[in-house]
């Protein structure tokens, strides 16, 4: 494919003005490069150095919280106040510096955290996981209003510091089950404060979560957001619901939306839902492009879409098609760290990326090693390594339990002793 007929190397202008310099984009996956005590690493800066070579347009960064207290996992990096800016900068400059935007992904977890990392877990409403999952997680407790206010707050503080530091954007984490999407789903909120109860309440919490980094920021600073087509999820947020938050969030002045699918109970962001049957068509090549086509029938908002894009081709029949206007890698980048620089030739990556199992069926349900695995491919890289597209899926479940059950340990004692 020649360069001049690769969509992906097409600028693209944002609402705001800012512009990408091409349509490849690193979407957020899970790193925990952080300290224990949730502070930011130059591990960080040499991996994003690694993806800002590639040629990326966009690099979006993993989970960033907003709250010491409110962690998903041991190793999250948490921007609540600006004792590292020092990192910060460099980690923002390292992608900036070779051309690149990164933004920071903003979240909350919510009731999607671990048993024992944090004091407690709130949601909107306390309502418990499914059996096989609940010696995992526990029942969160309902969430004050003046928690929620503080929540509210946070993001805005959060993202002025990321502007501070020179990243070049923001991504608010409305997917994947955490907080924000636990709001929007009727299954996790069953408030009847001015927070739940309908769909237009239960979206009044990422409004006000958009409102309050705007006001932070201010016009000019790009700021997006990761939500869900749908949960996947009996009596959960659907595409309908979907539809209608993507419309205020457009009305409220969002520079980017991109699309996604799945909670914790129901991954779909990993594939296990959406394995496309033949390679033949684009529509079964990206996992929520039908969505991505219904949403850009109805509105015109830049539209990202991550999960399950192999091929030039296929990156390219997307772009082609309009339904879309940035293809979003994650899982691929963690074993092809310079897979964008083959794909703006129009070449493919060498890798593929493959389902992780373990053989332990309770863990392979979950779909916890899609997060496991590839978290350890990015530590590899950002100790200026190679990653191991081939290692054992129950070998790194070992080392992973390991790791987190140590982690959220010095986590606690961390914590306890400050």
């Amino acid at each position: 494919m020649k360069a001049e007929t690769n969509l992906l190397n097409q600028s693209l202008q944002l609402p705001n003005g800012s512009v990408l310099r091409n349509r490849l984009a690193k979407a957020s996956m899970s790193e925990t490069l952080g300290t224990y005590d949730n502070r930011p690493t130059l591990g960080l800066v040499e991996l994003y150095r690694r993806w800002a070579a590639s040629g990326l347009g966009l690099i979006i960064t993993g989970n960033v919280m907003i709250d010491r207290r409110a962690l998903g996992e041991p190793g999250n990096v948490v921007i609540e106040d600006e004792k590292d800016l020092p990192v910060l900068r460099q980690w923002a400059k390292v992608a900036t510096d070779q051309g690149a935007a990164i933004w920071v992904q903003l979240n909350h977890p919510g009731k999607q955290s671990t048993k024992g990392l944090n004091a407690s877990n709130l949601a909107p409403s306390a309502v418990p996981f499914r059996e096989d999952m609940a010696a995992f997680f526990e029942t969160p407790r309902e969430a004050t209003v003046a928690e929620i206010q503080d929540i509210i707050e946070r993001f805005g503080r959060s993202a002025a510091i990321c502007k501070k530091a020179g990243f070049s954007g923001v991504e608010i984490h409305g997917a994947h089950g955490y907080l924000i999407n636990q709001f929007l789903s009727p299954h996790h909120n069953r408030r009847e404060d001015e927070w739940g109860g309908t769909p237009e309440k239960r979206r009044r919490f990422v409004l006000a979560i958009y409102a309050e980094i705007r006001r932070q920021v201010g016009a000019d600073f790009p700021v997006g957001i990761k939500l869900n087509s749908a949960d996947f999820q009996r009596g959960g947020f659907t595409e309908e619901e979907s539809m209608e938050t993507i419309r205020a969030l457009i009305d409220a002045g969002i520079d980017l939306i991109e699309i996604s699918g799945g909670t914790y109970e129901a991954p779909a962001m990993s594939g296990a839902m959406h394995e496309p049957k033949k390679g033949s068509t684009v529509a079964r090549e990206a996992y929520f492009l039908e969505f991505a086509a219904k949403v850009r029938a109805n509105v015109q908002v830049p539209l990202m879409v991550t999960g399950g894009f192999r091929t030039a081709a296929g990156m390219n029949e997307a772009l082609r098609s309009g339904s879309l206007d940035v293809v979003g890698l994650a899982r691929l980048l963690a074993i092809d760290p310079d897979a964008p620089a083959a794909l703006l030739k129009g070449s493919d990556s060498n890798q593929q990326v493959r389902p992780i199992n373990t053989g332990i069926k309770a863990v392979d349900r979950m779909g916890i090693m899609e997060v496991l695995w590839y978290t350890g491919q990015l530590k590899r890289i950002a100790k200026g390594g190679e990653p191991r597209p081939n290692e054992s899926g129950f070998w790194a479940f070992l080392k992973a339990a390991f790791g987190s059950g140590w982690g959220a340990f010095r986590t606690r004692r961390l914590r306890a002793g400050s």
